[in-house]
């Protein structure tokens, strides 16, 4: 074991750095540390978790990927393409990432009851509806099977529209689509859901499939779009550029062209937004470090100025000023560490009680979602880690120079 270490975790371990004048500034600089860390941490959970829900929520009302008729991108009252099952395979084949493939069609509606009115949007979806998103926001009832073969009288509402137009569970609606005349169709609400993000509660409602494909006087073949899912760990944005490039305008076969758009493409506000989110962590994480790393070049310099007699003591017994360096280089470190443990313990108890209890809540009309979220990767918490520990080490290179200008003679009395 090399002596610099060794002597530097006698001191550390005596407690010589805990008493006398240094010891508020050690205090300080374990604070500085682990208030730093923990807020690094923290804020890159936050962002993290929220970029995933936001990310999430905007998936779970459409998908990574969306084919649709060029009208499809200015409006609700789209053109339909023609989709076979020849076409799903293709995807398939061509792209191995693709987990799910769904139809849905849209079609604007008005929700009339006694007391009030509401415009919303119908969208029918198919027997191959992936409903665990709406599953697990579903608040009374269930999500039906929805059949693109047969009229199903059933309708899924928001828990918003539905505190809106005085619905409950059970209750029967009248929806009033406008397409060459007014139609009405009497529907029972089975299911009701909230998913906090209230800028789509208030607008979709799911039908089926059938039912928009007759409001419409499509035939089985034709509909608003396709809804394209990609696995976790797919590159999502890469395999939409190549999806875009492969079938945006191709041919139907029928008079109508396809066009792919990516989720970045369908909420360009959300995305520059939560790209903003990024550009404030980073400047978070220069001001926690200058903030850590002045409280510790301060307590360091106390440090050094309170053993300015052991100082001179290793140098008259000859060791030279790079050794003395290294020793409190070496103590530097456990300081280091120290701080960084309490600053992820600190981190740590907050990150699990949000996510347990969701304490810190949020307004949904305006950030989408009603708590704070948290997430952080493992990956993500080891380099915080490291790097800070580097830099930490980096800037406490520069005091450990003042011992160059101890001198032995001097030194042996000071007091």
């Amino acid at each position: 074991m090399s002596y610099n270490f060794f002597l530097s975790r006698r001191i550390y371990s005596g407690g010589s750095t805990q008493k006398g004048g240094a010891a508020p500034a050690v205090r300080i600089a374990l604070l500085g540390i682990a208030f730093g860390l923990a807020i690094i941490l923290l804020s890159v959970a936050v962002v993290s978790g929220f970029k995933h829900q936001i990310k999430v929520r905007l998936a779970g009302f459409g998908a990574d990927v969306q084919i649709a008729n060029f009208d499809a991108a200015v409006s609700y009252e789209t053109l339909p393409i023609w989709v076979t099952d020849s076409l799903d395979n293709r995807i398939r084949k061509d792209f191995p990432s693709v987990s799910t493939i769904q139809r849905y069609a849209t079609k604007p509606a008005m929700i009339k009851t006694d007391e009030a009115f509401q415009g919303a949007v119908a969208k029918g979806l198919g027997p191959e509806f992936d409903h665990s998103f709406f599953k697990d926001h579903l608040v009374e009832g269930t999500i039906p099977v929805f059949s693109d073969s047969c009229y199903t009288n059933q309708i899924v509402l928001s828990k918003t529209l539905a505190r809106k137009m005085h619905l409950k569970l059970n209750d029967k609606l009248l929806l009033y689509f406008v397409t060459d005349h007014i139609r009405a169709r009497k529907l029972k609400i089975v299911g009701i859901y909230d998913t906090g993000f209230s800028q789509y509660d208030e607008t979709y409602m799911l039908v089926d499939l059938y039912l928009i494909q007759r409001l419409s006087g499509w035939d089985s073949h034709q509909v608003s779009g396709l809804e394209v899912n990609l696995t976790s760990d797919a590159d999502k944005a890469v395999v939409a550029d190549n999806m875009r490039i492969q079938y945006t305008n191709v041919p139907d076969g029928h008079g109508g062209h396809y066009f792919v758009q990516s989720l970045r493409d369908l909420h360009p506000q959300l995305f520059g937004w939560l790209d903003l989110l990024d550009i404030n962590v980073v400047v978070i994480l220069f001001l926690m470090l200058g903030v850590a790393g002045v409280t510790m070049i301060s307590g360091l310099l106390i440090i050094i100025l309170e053993h300015t007699q052991m100082i001179g003591l290793f140098k008259a017994l000859g060791m030279s000023n790079r050794s003395v360096r290294k020793l409190f280089l070496s103590l530097s470190v456990f300081l280091i560490a120290q701080g960084m443990v309490i600053g992820n313990l600190f981190a740590g108890v907050i990150y699990f009680v949000q996510n347990y209890w969701h304490v810190f809540s949020l307004d949904p009309a305006t950030y989408y979602v009603n708590y704070v979220p948290m997430e952080i990767s493992f990956r993500s918490w080891l380099l915080i880690n490291i790097g800070t520990l580097f830099v930490s080490i980096f800037i406490m290179i520069l005091p450990t120079y003042m011992i160059a200008r101890i001198n032995p003679a001097s030194s042996m009395r000071y007091e």
